[in-house]
């Protein structure tokens, strides 16, 4: 069990971490590797494909745990987390409690982004 994960709670505050295209590649400078191994280190992980919001890179995805959620908590979507500090704060925050259970700290409100709502874009088939 990851450091500061509550054994009372079953869907602990889990993060996901974009790493495909642009997040996680060397089209965005900072060090992938370090960064992923420190939130594996410290919290639940989800190591994601592309979110389609590249021009956030790196996306950072805090998911309430059940108490959370339970308490009204969202994900939380955070962009441009690339440098250790960045990571920290997330940590820190999600070992607090994370969503609906810890406000967001006011260093993170830097990297809050809404994500853009997906449409659906299959082709519709004309079936005359």
């Amino acid at each position: 069990m990851p450091e500061g994960q509550r054994a009372d709670d079953p869907v602990p505050c889990r993060v996901v971490v974009c790493r495909d295209c642009c997040c996680g590649s060397a089209k965005v400078p900072a060090d992938h590797a370090a960064q992923l191994a420190r939130f594996q280190a410290r919290t639940p992980v989800t190591v994601s494909a592309c979110l389609d919001v590249c021009d956030q890179a790196n996306v950072v995805v805090v998911r309430p745990s059940a108490a959370g959620r339970a308490a009204g908590g969202r994900p939380v979507w955070l962009g441009l987390v690339n440098d250790p500090a960045a990571t920290e704060d997330v940590i820190a925050w999600v070992l607090a409690g994370g969503p609906g259970i810890v406000p967001l700290p006011e260093i993170l409100d830097l990297y809050v982004f809404a994500p853009p709502r997906r449409v659906n874009t299959t082709p519709s088939v004309d079936v005359r």
